[in-house]
């Protein structure tokens, strides 16, 4: 059977959606292609605004329609999302209370090609901080589809982070979701793995597989959630284990390792490390290549968490 596009079962959602709910509508900041929301705007002409290259005022335009009762889902190039209209976002839609969903596509490595300026290791350290926002990293079709669904039935803003190319399921299809909580995958008694996002929840299930040839079991959570996160799972199942391990595509920095880090700090001190990139910028390259140029792996995961266990 063939893996979705993720941009595919985006774009689907949104118009299983827009079927009973007049109020969705789609902006684009000339990225249809890219995002794949070309066969919402062949059934809903009406409701998809191409704003073209001006995602600041993609931004103005989905408060405006917020403010007028429509809930907008507006995506961009994740670089784009976060750090261009970081202001126009957080005074327009957050501090305004309203109710824009923002989608930054191709988040940290999977940019690829596009490379460093294109490649946002940065965007959920910058969202995380916004007062009351909701950020979120769907790890697979499933849970995209349900985390869509779910933030269109919320009142307020939030962030999700997609990633747009074919991801192979992880859950069944019917799994339930909600913004705010976790998945425990797997259960552990030595390391504890959270992870976050389609790139590093498979990698995670990677290395506890790869662990247990060294002995060592290893507890998996898809945090799917960064804010607010699912401290009750977090702590439940780290309370459990020696060793506490994050996993992202983003900056180990004011990401979920820095989440994590701040809950078990204040609830919970154990020894945790972080996985993910290291203070560097992005680069082109392959898929392969760059997990293995930033850390981004079930490989460095294994050592991180054996070095951690002194094993």
């Amino acid at each position: 059977m063939a893996v979705p596009e993720m941009r595919a079962v985006y774009a689907d959602t949104l118009i299983d959606l827009a079927r009973s709910d007049e109020r969705i509508m789609v902006l684009e900041a000339d990225l249809m292609r890219a995002t794949g929301t070309g066969a919402f705007k062949d059934i809903f002409p009406t409701r998809l605004i191409n704003v073209g290259v001006a995602e600041a005022n993609m931004i103005g335009v989905a408060s405006g329609l917020s403010a007028s009762g429509k809930i907008p889902f507006i995506a961009t190039f994740g670089c784009f999302a976060s750090r261009r209209v970081f202001d126009q976002f957080f005074i327009s839609c957050n501090y305004a209370r309203l109710n824009v969903k923002l989608v930054g596509t191709d988040p940290g490595i999977t940019a690829g090609f596009n490379g460093g300026t294109h490649m946002p290791f940065e965007d959920l350290g910058l969202m995380r901080i916004i007062p009351n926002l909701v950020v979120c990293e769907p790890s697979d079709p499933v849970s995209l589809a349900a985390l869509v669904r779910a933030q269109a039935a919320y009142y307020g803003s939030t962030y999700m982070r997609l990633h747009r190319k074919p991801v192979a399921p992880l859950y069944e299809a019917g799994t339930t979701f909600e913004l705010g909580k976790g998945k425990l995958l797997a259960e552990g008694n030595d390391v504890l793995i959270v992870a976050l996002g389609a790139v590093m929840v498979p990698e995670a299930l990677k290395a506890a597989e790869m662990l247990k040839s060294h002995g060592i079991s290893a507890g998996v959570i898809d945090a799917l959630t960064l804010k607010p996160l699912d401290e009750e799972l977090i702590l439940s199942q780290a309370r459990k284990v020696k060793v506490v391990v994050t996993a992202e595509n983003h900056q180990v920095n004011n990401g979920l390792g820095s989440a994590v880090a701040e809950l078990l700090c204040e609830q919970h001190p154990m020894p945790l490390r972080r996985v993910g990139v290291q203070g560097l910028f992005g680069e082109v390259g392959t898929p392969d290549y760059l997990q293995k140029r930033f850390g981004l792996d079930a490989e460095t995961i294994v050592n991180v968490s054996r070095t951690a266990l002194g094993r």
